[in-house]
């Protein structure tokens, strides 16, 4: 059966064609920043974004928000002018106060290990102990991870459950002193 007539052709590159859309749509659709509810709420459509910052006490340009005096820019002595700016007035704190209420509170520890992976700690600590090369050797380590390896991913468990560990490990004390 012969082949379509155009496909056996080299594809070729088109200029016109906006790649960077794409990744940007993908990216504004990722997790929203903290305070992004806070200021969605408070913003007025009918004022530029350098006022409805000003309103909410938030800095449009880092820079002339938090300046660098000159005498740090030159290195040497020299006195800045002393022009005193005008005190912005904030006419909706309660952002700012939100914002950072919400950034001292405590992060949750939302990382776990997988369940194949702490089996897999557990069978080799407990049939070899802390023989790292006897471990690899091992007919379990599918991925044939090294020695060190295998040592990172148990110091890994030890790190996420210490509690865990520890009971562990206690209890294949206990069974060892009941064996003997």
């Amino acid at each position: 059966m012969p082949k379509a007539k155009g496909k056996s052709r080299r594809q070729k590159y088109s200029y016109n064609l906006n790649r960077k859309r794409l990744y940007r749509s993908a990216r504004r659709r990722a997790a929203p920043w903290v305070g992004a509810s806070h200021i969605r709420h408070a913003w007025d459509p009918t004022k530029s974004v350098a006022q409805n910052l000003a309103e909410m006490g938030l800095a449009e340009d880092p820079n002339k928000a938090i300046p660098i005096p000159k005498k740090m820019l030159l290195g040497m002595e020299v006195e800045s002018n002393g022009q005193v700016q005008g005190k912005k007035i904030v006419r909706k704190p309660y952002v700012v106060n939100e914002m950072e209420y919400e950034a001292s509170l405590p992060e949750k520890k939302s990382n776990t290990l997988s369940r194949d992976l702490i089996d897999y700690v557990r069978y080799m600590i407990q049939n070899h102990g802390e023989n790292y090369k006897e471990m690899a050797r091992d007919e379990k380590n599918y991925y044939q991870d090294t020695p060190k390896q295998i040592k990172r991913k148990i110091n890994v468990y030890k790190n996420f459950y210490p509690e865990e560990y520890k009971d562990f490990v206690a209890s294949l004390k206990q069974e060892k002193m009941d064996v003997q």
